[in-house]
């Protein structure tokens, strides 16, 4: 899954995103119409949407995918439940799944506890769906708050480590909600150099093309996004978005 971001577009290395909780169907459907008509790889909402969604991205023939966020955004769930929720989602048409790491067992470097935590995920997901692509959102800028760069880049290689091992695709810097804050180039080319056989995905603060741009030459591979109308048309975006 480690993509070669050099021959595709900037709109098919984007997860179109709408996640704030006061999402409508109608902002939802919007959204979704704008993937279509863009290009991005998939349109990245809350479990109650995925069928909605990949509806109507089947109807329209897009090859855009139906990406599902899951134990979002603490991670705080029982591993169990992530692995039901999947599931679910799955059941429901989505062909992606962002879930949330458990954050206190990275926070501690408990690499036999993240593995856990990780295959409570791929498991059940590709027992339902083989061909579903998987991502783990480690929320890096909370595993680097307040602690050395050394300390922060193990904790990143743990979840990386991990990652590997549980057969996920991606891993992914951000939820976009931490107070921590989102995606930045070290914590991309840490994900890159401890992952290099998966895909990167980053995600959280990404406004503006030059953001894009950014996140690509430090080696991601996707990018998650509120704004990417305006990025894909090389403008801006409103403050306050994922």
């Amino acid at each position: 899954m480690n993509d070669d971001t050099t021959t595709t577009p900037l709109a098919a290395r984007i997860d179109h995103t709408i996640l704030k909780a006061e999402a409508t169907e109608d902002q939802v459907d919007t959204v979704t119409d704008e993937a279509v008509a863009h290009g991005f790889a998939s349109v990245c909402v809350n479990p109650r949407h995925a069928g909605r969604v990949r509806e109507r991205l089947d109807a329209a023939g897009s090859a855009a995918k139906a990406c599902v966020v899951v134990a979002f955004p603490l991670g705080a769930n029982a591993a169990t439940l992530k692995g039901i929720e999947a599931v679910a989602c799955l059941k429901a048409g989505a062909q992606e799944i962002d879930f949330v790491a458990h954050l206190p067992s990275l926070l501690a470097e408990d690499a036999e506890a993240v593995l856990a935590d990780f295959l409570s995920v791929t498991v059940p997901a590709r027992e339902r769906d083989g061909g579903c692509v998987v991502k783990a959102i480690l929320e890096t800028a909370a595993l680097a708050a307040g602690v050395s760069d050394d300390r922060a880049e193990a904790r990143i290689a743990v979840g990386c480590r991990a990652a590997a091992e549980a057969g996920v695709d991606f891993v992914k810097t951000s939820t976009g909600f931490h107070p921590a804050g989102g995606a930045t180039e070290q914590h991309v080319r840490w994900l890159r150099a401890h992952a290099p056989r998966l895909g990167v995905k980053a995600s959280g603060g990404i406004r503006t093309r030059d953001d894009a741009e950014r996140m690509l030459a430090a080696g991601a591979t996707r990018l998650g996004c509120s704004a990417s109308v305006a990025i894909v048309g090389g403008n801006a975006a409103a403050a306050g978005g994922y």
